[in-house]
């Protein structure tokens, strides 16, 4: 459990500083594009943006600790019950928020830093109820599910962000870490790990599944990261990669808290959800950065600020 635990929060510490290292890169590329009218219609980012967003050196040095972090998120979610692995890793949203404040110029108020302790808090119930992890043996039939799953999520992520552009900043957020929740889903439940298999692992869906997972969350995120606010997109994340996860490890895979503490594994996870909704609630709007470093506008308002709206 140790063990695990130690594993979940060098993930967290990875995404969260990976998370900002993102969003950095990410608003250079995208203030960039629209000055050039690179971007849809709608005001999201076009493709093409995108793509160079994921050339910026933060943005690489940021998806190296996104790569980190997964391997170390992966370990976790083997080692521990999904509804603990996957809101340890959820605590990234405290690092996310409180780098944002060098790297990104954004003052956090009263309202965001209560959540954000309510969230710390939560985590400390929930590793304190967590009991043994599922055995996460399933049939191959489910594996195809998950591997369907995670195909629409990305697809219709990527149309409603089209769709949509700047107005799907949470959307694209939460859609993100459905795609997270899913690969996490995926490595618990993944045949030809113990013991080793390669025919196994190879022709498993639950492998390719987490594939288009983790590349389609992604993406996702980084699109979210451009349009939104870094701590409303992360919490929207945090929300969608913890709660479902969760509630599939408890009614599917076997997850249980320590006998007499159901109570408080129930507390500290709807506590802990909560505070990442509401982080996203009282930091959507991002309008209380100031200072050099802040990043002004969001692309769409940089597009319309260039053509002279």
């Amino acid at each position: 459990m140790l063990i695990g635990l130690l594993t979940a929060v060098a993930a967290s510490i990875c995404y969260g500083t990976g998370s900002v290292l993102q969003a950095v890169g990410s608003r250079k590329s995208a203030r960039r594009e629209a000055d050039t009218g690179s971007v849809t219609q709608h005001g999201g980012p076009s493709l093409s943006s995108t793509a160079k967003a994921a050339m910026t050196w933060e943005f690489i040095v940021g998806t190296i600790l996104d790569f980190v972090g997964f391997g170390l998120g992966a370990l976790a979610a083997r080692l521990l019950p999904l509804f603990l692995s996957q809101t340890v890793i959820s605590a990234n949203l405290v690092i996310t928020a409180v780098l944002s404040i060098k790297l990104l110029g954004i003052r956090l108020n009263r309202a965001e830093w209560t959540s954000i302790a309510v969230v710390c808090s939560a985590l400390v119930l929930l590793a304190t109820a967590a009991g043994p992890e599922g055995s996460g043996d399933t049939p191959i039939s489910t594996h195809w599910w998950l591997l369907g799953i995670s195909l629409l999520l990305v697809v219709g992520g990527t149309v409603a962000v089209r769709l949509l552009g700047a107005r799907a900043a949470i959307l694209a957020g939460l859609l993100s870490g459905l795609g997270f929740g899913a690969l996490g889903v995926g490595v618990r439940v993944l045949n030809g790990i113990d013991p080793f298999d390669l025919g196994a692992l190879l022709g498993d869906p639950a492998l390719y599944e987490i594939l288009v997972a983790g590349i389609g969350g992604m993406y996702l995120h980084t699109v979210a990261l451009q349009i939104g606010s870094v701590n409303g997109a992360t919490a929207a994340l945090v929300v969608g990669e913890t709660v479902l996860p969760g509630m599939i490890g408890v009614l599917w895979l076997g997850d249980a808290s320590r006998p007499g503490f159901a109570w408080v594994a129930v507390t500290g996870f709807v506590l802990a959800v909560s505070g990442a909704v509401a982080v996203a609630w009282f930091g959507s709007a991002e309008g209380h950065g100031s200072g050099p470093a802040a990043v002004p506008v969001t692309p769409a308002e940089d597009a319309r600020t260039s053509a002279g709206v």
